[in-house]
């Protein structure tokens, strides 16, 4: 059989440019912190992919702080800023939700973004004095639904109370274009496996000057901002799928119609099926709908017997399905939200992918369709 894979958001396929890149620089000898040859030489790879990196974000190279990924750069700006009052939008990833110090969150509009007039009116309402003690921590775009957030309107009205701002740029990463001074933020995560890179391979980008309390001790990597070895082929990796999220950001962009026809094609079949986030800007690969009346463990058991692989949302939760935290957020009732997949396309995607996952859950609902109709019958009632 088949196999169609449109889990992107989890985890982008390795692209084989990275995987040279990768195992070219694990056959490299030297730890990057030794001052002989060998040392300097892995020391070139691990540099050259910090200027990777920083180009991703219009950032310094001085700037960059590799991490393990996406959740430690979230932990890393949240613990490090010495911030102790964090506010963040009620749909982050949990690393985010989950770091302490503990979050406040701050509620989103049903189309997915930031509720603005309830941000502006928790700033407005702490003490002048307590602006240097806050931390603001907004996703660019988001994990489950695509919905791009407006982070350039969010920083500068933070930054119109004092308040430093951290934005989770991991899924907006090789999706759209990023600036980290246009977008006005102070701290900016990344994670090289959604873009195509190595696993276990992130970082954290900061705007020049600023200081952060690092998480990990031992040693003077990273300028002094995280403790321990560098991943040098992680970050080689890391490197090559930076330069190709760069250059293939035009690609990524035309995703954008196979993810309409999707939505298209599933909303005529089913005209109580939801796009979340459809009335927002979106990411152009990302598409988060419902399937009324059949739980999304039954939709993804099914569509991975047909070779189709997606998922009901964030897959950082021990491979657990449960009813998203973003979708109630946005308004969405626990059956609504228990019902969702999210469909998510990116640089190795088909037309056969599309084709075959338009099928499998066409093939589905019919079935559902077919049983409902059944159990009428069987009651007695007017299908």
């Amino acid at each position: 059989m088949q196999k169609h894979y449109m889990d992107f958001n989890a985890t982008a396929p390795i692209r084989p440019e990275v995987v040279e890149a990768f195992v070219r620089a694990s056959q490299t000898v030297g730890n990057p912190s030794s001052v002989h040859g060998f040392g300097r030489g892995a020391r070139r790879l691990v540099e050259e992919a910090r200027r990777s990196v920083a180009a991703l974000t219009g950032g310094r190279s001085q700037d960059v702080i590799f991490t393990s990924g996406g959740t430690e750069a979230n932990n890393l700006a949240l613990k490090g800023s010495g911030r102790p009052h964090v506010l963040v939008s009620a749909g982050e990833h949990d690393s985010v939700l989950q770091a302490e110090p503990a979050a406040q969150a701050i509620p989103l509009s049903p189309d997915g973004t930031l509720d603005m007039a309830q941000f502006e009116c928790l700033l407005s309402s702490l003490p002048e004095t307590a602006a240097n003690s806050i931390l603001v921590s907004v996703m660019l775009a988001n994990n489950e639904t695509g919905v791009i957030q407006n982070i350039p309107e969010i920083a500068a009205t933070a930054r119109r109370y004092g308040v430093l701002v951290h934005c989770d740029a991991v899924q907006a990463a090789g999706k759209i274009p990023l600036d980290i001074a246009m977008l006005g933020v102070d701290m900016l995560s990344l994670s090289a496996h959604k873009i195509g890179g190595p696993q276990g391979i992130g970082a954290l980008v900061l705007t020049p000057g600023l200081e952060l309390k690092p998480l990990l001790l031992g040693g003077g990597q990273e300028r002094r901002r995280r403790a321990g070895t560098e991943n040098v082929a992680g970050c080689a990796g890391f490197g090559v799928a930076a330069d190709l999220a760069v250059s293939h950001l035009t690609d990524i962009r035309g995703l954008a119609d196979w993810r309409d026809e999707i939505e298209t094609r599933l909303t005529s079949l089913s005209r109580e099926s939801k796009v979340f986030g459809s009335a927002a800007q979106r990411l152009p690969n990302t598409s988060c709908i419902s399937m009324p009346g059949v739980p999304a463990e039954t939709q993804l058991m099914a569509l991975d017997l047909a070779g189709v692989a997606v998922s009901s949302g964030s897959a950082c939760s021990s491979g657990k399905v449960q009813p998203s935290h973003v979708l109630r957020a946005m308004g969405a009732s626990d059956a609504e939200a228990a019902s969702a997949l999210r469909i998510s396309l990116g640089w190795s995607s088909t037309l056969g992918d599309v084709e075959a996952f338009v099928d499998a859950w066409s093939a589905l609902y019919r079935r559902q369709e077919g049983r409902e109709a059944s159990l009428d019958l069987a009651t007695g009632s007017i299908a």
